[in-house]
């Protein structure tokens, strides 16, 4: 599922491998806020002059060198860190010098700093178990946070150690029910039925990053033909107004036996798929308009799509790409080399 889809909290532990580990979640991301790069009028003061000839070049040198060294003994996304970044431009060549003269004593004092982060590490580790997927995650990812966000999510630990094991949970393999229910009826597929390994992919038309999966999965077919099964699921996000349609008239060409035509130039075209250019792509792939224009003015698939949304919840499903080999969800949907272990993997190789 790849970290898009906790909440605030828990949201830098999980931006990069959650259970989307990258893809579109079932929540419309907040916009960024702008912080403006320079100061302007009313703002504050603006950034010193530096000085300037060889005085300058001395002052930049030394601060240079003391940046360097601080941010080397403390870490680059430390507080400390930050702090000189954004001190050195108005630091002495002298104060700069002594902080270098000094560094082995600076560097005892923030080596003697609680650990926030590794006190988290372990916590986590603990309670979610030394074994897990979500351990290797967060023994991976949080190192890199600041000290001080660390220690934001002990204080909030109960919620944060909450949503990680739901993460856990959704990475679990999908039991032989739920496997079934993957693949009941008649989904759009390619390659046997019978085949030994199935790929189901849960997938949104106006996602991007649904669309760099889809050539992972274009590969697979090129790779394994017939010994693997790849399974098609609509699962449009609620925030992405323009996919629900698009699904549903990727099904409709699918009628007409061109739904992986379809399909492919919806993901080349993901910044059109207004009414128009869904029926100009049925154009050019010679379908009956009069059919394809009904299929969509009647929602003659909408509850199709609909029912692939529902069966994506049940599983687990809370943001796209989402693909499972063999009901085991794949951890990195975009990277060809993953899936391929999988499979692999399946076909006892």
């Amino acid at each position: 599922m790849s970290l898009r889809t906790f909440g605030a909290r828990t949201a830098l532990v999980l931006a990069s491998v959650s259970v989307l580990a990258v893809g579109c979640n079932e929540k419309a991301p907040s916009p960024e806020p702008v912080v403006p790069s320079t100061p302007g009028e009313g703002e504050g003061p603006a950034t010193p002059a530096t000085p300037t000839g060889s005085q300058g070049a001395e002052t930049d040198a030394a601060c240079t060198d003391f940046q360097t060294k601080l941010c080397a003994a403390a870490g680059d996304a430390s507080a400390v860190c930050s702090s000189i970044k954004t001190l050195a431009p108005v630091l002495t060549k002298s104060t700069c010098a002594a902080g270098v003269a000094d560094i082995a004593a600076t560097t005892k004092r923030i080596e003697a700093m609680p650990k926030p982060c590794t006190d988290l590490v372990k916590r986590l580790c603990k309670d979610l178990g030394p074994e897990t997927q979500t351990c290797a995650m967060v023994t991976s990812k949080t190192p890199s946070f600041p000290d001080e966000r660390c220690a934001t999510m002990l204080n909030d630990y109960p919620k944060v150690l909450a949503e990680l094991k739901q993460m856990e949970a959704a990475n679990q393999p999908l039991d032989a029910a739920k496997q079934a229910a993957l693949v009941a009826g008649k989904p759009v597929s390619f390659g046997k039925a019978d085949a030994k390994v199935t790929v189901v992919e849960f997938s949104d038309f106006e996602c991007p990053y649904c669309s760099g999966a889809s050539k992972v999965l274009n590969k697979v077919k090129k790779e394994y033909g017939d010994r693997a099964r790849i399974v098609f699921r609509q699962f449009p996000l609620p925030f992405h107004k323009k996919a629900h349609l698009a699904h549903q008239a990727a099904l409709a060409a699918g009628a007409e036996g061109k739904f992986w035509e379809y399909h492919d130039m919806l993901f080349a075209n993901q910044k059109a798929l207004d009414r128009s250019d869904l029926d100009g792509y049925a154009k050019k792939l010679g379908l009956d308009m009069a059919k394809f224009g009904a299929a969509l003015d009647n929602g003659t698939y909408k509850a199709e799509v609909d029912s692939d949304i529902a069966l994506g919840r049940a599983s687990g499903v809370n943001g796209t790409p989402s693909l499972f080999v063999n009901g085991k969800r794949v951890q990195n949907p975009g990277d060809f080399g993953s899936i391929a272990k999988m499979i692999d993997g399946a076909l006892g190789k």
